[in-house]
């Protein structure tokens, strides 16, 4: 069976280019990490959640402490590398960019089978990323997400 995420990409038209907000995940393996490590919000579904969109809009309050407000574009979904298939949806919204996020923590076995277990945050920041900026920052599969959003933004 395939594993299943749903997840939010918040943009803005502040400057002249569009921007997209992404989160870089937190915990030891992805300290000194930076380009293709970035995500855009986004989570499993729990038992018995059948609508992907509550569960994007779910992910992403817990992962940034900003309250999502649609209207919701749906994007579709893309295949990670790792077979997960994501859906994503976008929305127009404001972050103040000195404003940290706030998210859920979970406890990581660390250093790996060491019985020790370190508190850490799922998501350790958030940032704005121009669109070809964000490309490089993302996932390399969910950097499809960018072009979709763009051609939907151009179209308006």
């Amino acid at each position: 069976m395939k594993k299943l995420s749903a997840g939010l990409l918040m943009y803005r038209k502040k400057n002249v280019e569009p921007e997209f907000f992404l989160v870089h995940p937190g915990g030891p393996y992805f300290k000194n990490k930076d380009d293709g490590y970035w995500s855009i919000p986004k989570g499993e579904p729990e038992d018995g959640e059948p609508d992907n969109l509550v569960v994007a809009i779910r992910e992403f309050k817990e992962e940034t402490s900003i309250e999502p407000k649609g209207p919701y574009q749906e994007l579709g979904t893309i295949t990670q590398k790792n077979g997960k298939v994501v859906h994503a949806w976008a929305f127009e919204g404001d972050w103040p960019d000195d404003n940290p996020i706030v998210c859920n923590t979970f406890d990581l076995e660390w250093p790996p089978r060491s019985g020790k277990f370190i508190h850490i945050p799922e998501v350790d920041k958030g940032e704005w990323f121009v669109g070809e900026v964000a490309k490089i920052k993302l996932n390399e599969r969910q950097a499809e997400l960018i072009d979709r959003l763009m051609k939907m933004i151009e179209s308006e």
